[in-house]
């Protein structure tokens, strides 16, 4: 896995840690909710499993939130700066 993408599932993972704890949960509490297991859910909060999206929107689900709260979005309406759009030179 690369590293930006290590980086992004730590992210996500801890996020998900983080309302689970401020919700009261632990982690078998959460699995019960979400239908995730236990050591499943600890490998994503570790950043250490590249979850499925149905199992994202389960878990977000379970702790009453948004898909979209455990992301850091940019507003759509939002300008890309100047000099960072698309470089898909290798790609073609």
């Amino acid at each position: 896995m690369k590293n930006e993408e290590t980086q992004n599932l730590a992210e996500i993972g801890g996020r998900i840690r983080k309302v689970r704890e401020a919700s009261g949960l632990n982690l078998h509490e959460l699995a019960l909710l979400s239908g995730v297991s236990a050591p499943a859910l600890s490998l994503i909060e570790n950043g250490k499993r590249d979850l499925r999206l149905t199992s994202l929107f389960r878990i977000a689900g379970a702790l009453r939130i948004s898909v979209g709260d455990l992301f850091d979005e940019r507003p759509t309406d939002a300008p890309i700066p100047s000099g960072e759009g698309y470089d898909l030179k290798d790609y073609t």
